[in-house]
């Protein structure tokens, strides 16, 4: 099976070309923007205690991570930016490749974003998704996983050009995103495994998950 990160690589051979070298630039500098405030470092961590949450599902049911852990012996929580992020979708269709292998192994894929359940029902249904994608649009859990950031100004005239709007894909008005990020939480809600990188280029390998849980649970 291709690695995530050959199929980001294939996708930016392929697309890179169509980008303007001003938005390169620019969102280059931001990652070291972002780099500099540290807010990889200051998330959530390895050792740490998940902050439990109830967030809508794409259909408006609420889920919980408590409930969730009592029915499973691990949650794979991935954040991310939204279905207007091409790497967010290739991440989210990789975890699709992987997710009957989780469930296997009693762990279940949670997936959270900062758009509407509308949206969130839209991204399910066109990758086929067969875990849960919920909606935290008042960012409210994101915050609490220390992930939240602003849009650089710069950045978000180049996603208007774009035709990407993020204030309308939250309903929040806001310029507010969180930083992509992967957990594995055990049954004592304990983060086991976290990936968290300022570049949201890179994302986590779907094998390193399997990892965790199989290691884990020896």
């Amino acid at each position: 099976m291709k690695s995530l990160k050959d199929e980001i690589k294939a996708f930016q051979k392929e697309h890179f070309p169509n980008l303007s070298e001003d938005f390169l630039k620019e969102a280059s500098i931001d990652t070291k923007r972002l780099e500099s405030l540290k807010i990889s470092e200051d998330a959530l961590q390895v050792g740490d205690i998940a902050k439990d949450f109830i967030l809508p599902n794409a259909v408006n049911k609420l889920i919980s991570l408590s409930n969730e852990l009592k029915n499973n012996d691990y949650i794979v929580l991935n954040f991310y930016r939204g279905s207007w992020c091409p790497y967010c979708n290739i991440e989210l269709n990789a975890l699709k490749k992987i997710n009957n292998e989780i469930n296997s192994l009693n762990a279940k894929i949670i997936a959270i974003s900062p758009e509407t359940p509308d949206l969130s029902l839209s991204i399910q249904e066109k990758y086929n998704l067969e875990f849960e994608v919920l909606s935290d649009k008042d960012y409210l859990v994101e915050k609490e996983y220390g992930l939240v950031f602003s849009v650089d100004e710069k950045l978000r005239s180049f996603y208007e050009s774009m035709n990407i709007d993020i204030k309308n894909a939250t309903k929040n008005n806001s310029y507010d995103l969180p930083m992509p990020a992967t957990y594995v939480i055990n049954k004592n809600f304990e983060i086991i495994f976290a990936f968290i990188d300022e570049d949201y280029t890179k994302r986590c390998e779907p094998q390193d998950i399997l990892d965790v849980i199989k290691n884990d649970s020896k």
